[in-house]
């Protein structure tokens, strides 16, 4: 028997069903029971497989195929009606083209499998934030992942009852054919496709593709904003809540900060800190005329190399219950999971992410993929609930008032430490220039400057120049905005070694900006921006650190700053003609400020 009577909604089943003939139809209730039903069937499979219960209590691991270990940007398409609305910097396939392609596809990829009907909510169920989505799979770890990272069960198609405002997500792993893989977004209906693949980011529709690419299209629409930023709570001595949201691109410490633990000069002091969100914030503006900020997600989808008790204690801390681990590396002594950076101790009997035995003598970092233990983009999928330090407020469905807003990228002399924006206009020019250098563990030439704006250049469900306007008329809606700042943690000296400790020591730069948010330490004003006083930036109990360190970090290299306008330039003629004007004007008055100081 059905939970609901929403015609649109099973209408539509019906129609997927009919196209990909699964055998059985499943509905997902959220409820303990059905879920150990499905790990027990994943287990019988291999699917899945289980881990020690008494050191990694409700922990399992789980392999994809080879060749699918990560988000696909080249097979990930925003079929709107026109190209010009998907933009230049998104792939766009004609959506009546692009369903007769996957329909083929589709046709008949269920057969002698079981579809599962996953009801979810993002954000808290009633929530003034929430959306609702349904999403079909014939996967299993999609399933189990699912209920990690969203709210599953029937809550939420009570929540719905007859309305056709859910978002329609139907994923099929097919055959896992990587010639035939594809992430589609149809934002103007409302949909998504997902197929030929199992990997957490193609394929977990609530995550990027949901409270992303389709809730940026949604809030442009609607009047609010679907950001891929962290969301942090400070709370001081006297008790008093401070909230920041952040935006970092990958490598640039993202979960690292929202989960930071304060340094000890901090910690006997009284100061607390609290992760709402690691990943991605709903922001709106609220009664009382202020940004408030959600997390809509359940659950953490980490990375796992690189995650310690130094780096981060608290995610490693996260996942040590309640977790599905993905392409990590099997000790087969203790049947407990390793990954690179972890610690300095690797398994001596080991089997690595694609299954095979593993011998951690021949590691080559220059061949990570072919000769680590974990895969680089080894993930972990973990409950909110059991992270250390998570802020009460994750809980609160009206969300958190959000007093400044960061972003962040890595540079190794054009950013300084930290700056304010002059406005909101200007907050949101230097969101869209937001860049990262590569590093030698990317791939391809070391220092090469990589645009992306708010860090949203993979996850913008439309035309990013018109995303950019999205941003500029927000400003004119919130009659009390948050301070915008730009950070950036990775400046380094002539040898190449970072000049900042970074990690939890980042939380004395947050403390600045909170400072100059409640007015109560001066700046000086910089081509730009607002740059500390360097005596404002607390230097207490740093090894290595002087004053004078701090001053160089606070620097601004004009002929380097020119020299990214030229960049900035080219960047801005590839996003094309929905460029914003105020946009070019905030580039034109940084360039003849820049001049003016040389």
């Amino acid at each position: 028997m059905n939970p609901t009577n929403n015609r649109f909604v099973l209408d539509w089943i019906s129609d997927m069903a009919a196209m990909t003939k699964p055998d059985n139809i499943v509905w997902i209730d959220g409820s303990e029971e059905q879920a150990q039903g499905l790990r027990e069937q994943a287990l019988s499979t291999g699917e899945i497989i289980k881990l020690n219960q008494e050191k990694l209590p409700g922990c399992y691991l789980h392999r994809t195929v080879h060749n699918d270990v990560a988000r696909v940007e080249g097979r990930t398409f925003i079929c709107t009606s026109t190209k010009e609305g998907a933009g230049n910097i998104n792939n766009w396939m004609d959506p009546v083209e692009c369903k007769e392609k996957l329909t083929r596809l589709y046709t008949g990829s269920m057969k002698g499998r079981t579809m599962y009907v996953i009801p979810y909510s993002m954000s808290i169920v009633g929530s003034p934030f929430a959306k609702y989505g349904i999403e079909l799979t014939d996967s299993i770890y999609v399933v189990l992942n699912m209920e990690i990272m969203t709210r599953v069960g029937y809550d939420v198609l009570d929540a719905l009852g007859d309305s056709a405002d859910f978002i329609k997500g139907l994923h099929s792993k097919a055959d896992l054919d990587e010639s035939n893989r594809y992430i589609i977004h149809f934002p103007e209906e409302n949909t998504i496709w997902s197929i030929n693949s199992n990997y957490g980011g193609n394929v977990l529709l609530g995550k990027k593709c949901f409270a992303l690419r389709i809730a940026s299209f949604l809030g442009r629409k609607e009047g609010w904003m679907a950001e891929h930023m962290l969301i942090l709570g400070v709370t001081y001595p006297n008790g008093e809540k401070k909230y920041v949201t952040a935006a970092f691109p990958s490598a640039c410490g993202k979960t690292n900060l929202a989960m930071l633990i304060p340094p000890e000069v901090y910690q006997k002091q009284g100061y607390k800190v609290e992760c709402v969100g690691d990943d991605i914030a709903w922001l709106r503006v609220g009664e009382d005329g202020r940004l408030w900020a959600v997390n809509p997600e359940n659950g953490f989808f980490g990375v796992a190399p690189g995650t310690n008790e130094k780096s981060n204690p608290n995610a490693l801390h996260t996942c040590m219950k309640d977790t599905i681990f993905t392409n990590v590396c099997l000790n087969t002594d203790t049947n407990t999971v390793w990954w690179e950076g972890l610690d300095k101790n690797p398994p001596e009997h080991a089997i690595n992410w694609k299954g095979e035995p593993w011998d951690y003598r021949k590691y080559d970092k220059a061949d990570k993929v072919n000769t680590s233990g974990a895969h680089p983009n080894s993930r972990f999928t973990a409950k909110a609930v059991n992270c250390p330090c998570l802020s009460p407020a994750y809980y609160d469905p009206q969300g958190v008032p959000v007093d400044a807003v960061i972003f962040g990228g890595r540079r190794a002399r054009t950013a300084p430490l930290v700056y304010q924006s002059t406005s909101w206009q200007n907050g949101a020019f230097v969101g869209s220039i937001m860049a990262s250098e590569t590093t030698a563990a990317a791939a391809g030439a070391v220092g090469v400057v990589r645009r992306d704006p708010m860090a949203m250049r993979p996850f913008v469900g439309y035309n990013m120049g018109d995303y950019w306007a999205h941003w500029l008329t927000m400003g004119t809606k919130i009659p009390h905005p948050p301070k915008i700042f730009h950070v950036n943690w990775f400046r380094t000296d002539a040898e190449g070694n970072f000049i900042w400790p970074g990690f939890g020591d980042n939380m004395r730069v947050v403390l600045w900006i909170l400072a100059r948010c409640a007015g109560t330490v001066d700046a000086d004003i910089t081509p730009i921006g607002y740059i500390p006083k360097a005596e404002d930036i607390c230097i207490d109990g740093l090894d290595g650190v002087t004053l004078d360190t701090v001053k160089d970090l606070l620097t601004v290299d004009t002929a380097a700053w020119l020299e990214d306008v030229e960049n900035i330039k080219a960047f801005y003629a590839q996003v094309g003609d929905h460029v914003p004007q105020a946009m070019y004007d905030e580039l034109a008055a940084l360039e003849a400020r820049l001049k003016a100081a040389k």
